[in-house]
C-alpha cells in the first residue's frame, strides 16, 4: 500500500488517545544483575520476608497487555534462537499519577518518549540496545483502545502506538517493523526515572558547554556535572537547547546516561551494601509495569541473573539507521536496506558491532552498502553506537 492510500495517523494529521503504563530505562548488565543479588543479599542479611514481599509487591503486572497480544498469537513472529530474548523498554510520558503533572497539563493520553528494544544473546554472550525514534513513521495495526473500540490500521509517528493502545500496540508495531519476536516488556514514567537516579545519589555526566533550558528548567554548567533525578530527567528529554536539536541527539545523549548510570549502580558497594541497595531497589520495583513473566522480584531475577558475564565492551547501545521522512523532514523513516539487516541479525541471534564513525547513508538507492563498515572483513555490520565500557566524559 502506498503512503498516500494509507489511513494517516499522528505526524501527518489525525489523533487519538491512549492506554498507559510505566516503564523502566533498565539497561540490564550489571545493573539489573544487582536486582537478583539485591534480593539475595537482603534476605540473606536478615532485613526479611517483609522487604522482600514489598519490593516484590511494588511491581505492576501488564495484564490487559498480556490479553491483547494473547488475541493476536498466530500473527506475532517466532522466535528462531533458543535462549536468545528481547524485551522492549518503554518510557511514557504520562503526566498522571505521583510527581508527573508538573510537567504539563494531563491530557488523558500518553505516548511513548523512550523506545529501546533490548535484545540479549543466546548464552548471554552480549547485549544490544536499540533505540527506536518516537518520530519514525510507521504500519500501526488496529489496536484495542482505553475506551474499547478498535482503532482502523493507520500510517503514523510511532508513539502514536503507544498513545492509542498502550504497551501492547506498541510491541505489535514493533513486531511489525521488525519481524522480532517481543518476550517481555517494561515501561516507566517521569517520576520513576527520577527516584532511581536519586536513589543512587545522582549520576555524573560530561558537559562540552553549559546548558540554559527554560522549557526544561535546566542550568547546568560545563564539565563534568553530577545529575539529580529532575536535572537527569531535564537532560535526557531536552531536545532543541541541547546538540543540534535532533531526536537522533537525544536518543544518543539517552544511551550515554544509562551507561553512566549502570557504572554508578555498579560502583560504591551499591550492589552488596543492603542499606545502599534497598532504596535502589524500592525506586526500581516501584516505578515498573512489566508483563506478567517479569511482574515479580523472582521473575526479574530469572530474567537478569545471567548478565554479570557479559563484558561491558559486549554491552552495546545504537539506534536504527533512520533518515528524514521523504515527505516531512520532521519525521523518520528506515535507511533500508540497513535497518532490515540490523533487525534480521538480531533475530538470527547473529553479532553486531557498534563504531563512532558517521554511518554511510544509501540516500534512498537502496543500494547494499552497509551502514558503517563490516568488522574485519567477516561480514559483521557495524552500526553508529557506544558500548558500556566507553567513558562518558572521554
Amino acid at each position: 500500500m502506498t503512503d498516500s492510500a494509507r489511513p494517516l495517523g499522528p505526524g501527518l494529521g489525525a489523533s487519538a488517545h491512549g492506554e498507559g503504563l510505566i516503564r523502566r530505562r533498565r539497561r540490564r548488565r550489571l545493573g539489573g544483575v544487582g536486582l537478583g543479588v539485591g534480593v539475595l543479599v537482603l534476605v540473606a542479611v536478615g532485613t526479611g520476608w517483609a522487604v522482600y514481599a514489598k519490593l516484590d509487591g511494588n511491581i505492576t503486572a501488564d495484564d490487559a497487555a498480556a490479553a491483547e497480544l494473547a488475541r493476536y498469537e498466530k500473527d506475532r513472529p517466532t522466535s528462531l534462537v533458543k535462549g536468545a530474548q528481547n524485551i522492549l523498554l518503554i518510557g511514557s510520558d504520562s503526566r498522571s499519577g505521583d510527581g508527573n503533572g508538573q510537567y504539563g497539563r494531563d491530557s488523558g493520553t500518553e505516548r511513548s518518549d523512550t523506545t529501546i528494544l533490548l535484545h540479549l544473546a543466546a548464552g548471554r554472550r552480549a547485549a544490544t540496545a536499540v533505540s527506536l525514534p518516537r518520530d519514525l513513521m510507521v504500519d500501526v495495526p488496529a489496536c484495542l483502545g482505553r475506551d474499547g473500540t478498535r482503532s482502523e490500521p493507520m500510517f503514523a509517528m510511532f508513539n502514536y502506538a503507544f498513545q492509542k493502545g498502550g504497551s501492547a500496540c506498541t510491541i505489535r508495531t514493533v513486531e511489525k517493523l521488525t519481524n522480532i519476536r517481543v518476550d517481555h516488556h517494561m515501561v516507566v514514567d517521569f517520576h520513576g526515572f527520577k527516584d532511581m537516579v536519586d536513589a543512587v545519589d545522582g549520576v555524573a555526566v560530561c558537559l562540552a558547554e553549559p546548558i540554559d533550558d527554560k522549557a526544561a528548567e535546566l542550568r547546568l554548567p560545563a564539565g563534568r556535572v553530577t545529575l539529580n533525578g529532575e536535572e537527569a530527567l531535564g537532560y535526557v528529554r531536552a531536545r532543541k537547547s541541547l546538540g543540534n536539536g535532533s531526536d537522533t541527539d537525544r536518543m544518543d545523549r539517552q544511551q550515554r546516561f544509562l551507561g553512566a548510570l549502570v557504572h554508578k549502580v555498579q560502583s560504591n558497594d551499591v550492589l552488596l551494601n543492603p542499606v545502599k541497595l534497598y532504596p535502589v531497589l524500592d525506586a526500581a520495583t516501584s516505578s515498573l509495569t512489566t508483563d506478567p513473566g517479569l511482574a515479580s522480584l523472582r521473575g526479574l531475577y530469572e530474567l537478569v541473573r545471567g548478565l554479570r558475564h557479559i563484558p561491558t565492551e559486549r554491552v552495546q547501545f545504537l539506534t536504527v539507521p533512520r533518515e528524514s521522512y521523504v515527505y516531512d523532514a520532521n519525521r523518520d523513516q528506515l535507511v533500508e536496506p540497513e535497518a532490515r539487516r540490523l533487525f534480521e541479525r538480531l533475530r538470527k541471534d547473529a553479532p553486531v558491532k557498534v563504531t563512532k564513525k558517521a554511518p554511510k547513508v544509501s540516500e534512498h538507492s537502496h543500494d547494499e552498502e552497509p551502514y558503517g563498515e563490516t568488522e574485519n572483513g567477516g561480514g559483521v555490520p557495524a552500526f553508529r553506537g557506544n558500548t558500556a565500557a566507553e567513558d562518558t566524559c572521554g
